[in-house]
């Protein structure tokens, strides 16, 4: 396999763990059945919060590669060229 088909197969895998952390996010925090301690709630609302926040960081990092393999497959495409100081090029 080589590494455009491994990215490939990254991608993929990526788009199912986006999904399965969109279903953590869905899930209620608690039980509100029972009588819930503060921190349990607080722990709970962190888990979502980490689910929500690293589901969008693998989407961000998916099309991030998807966008180099397009490019890598079409080396005609008019890519814009602008001049990049050393301090623009390092700010990320």
């Amino acid at each position: 396999m080589n590494t455009k088909e491994t990215k490939k197969s990254i991608i993929q895998a990526g788009h199912i763990a986006v999904e399965e952390l969109i279903k953590v996010a869905k899930e209620p925090i608690v039980d509100t059945t029972d009588d819930v301690s503060a921190d349990r709630l607080k722990n709970a609302a962190a888990t979502k919060k980490l689910a929500i926040f690293d589901a969008f960081e693998i989407l961000n990092r998916m099309e991030e590669e998807e966008t180099l393999l397009q490019s890598i497959n079409n080396p005609n495409s008019e890519q814009e060229k602008t001049f990049k100081g050393f301090a623009e090029k390092r700010s990320k």
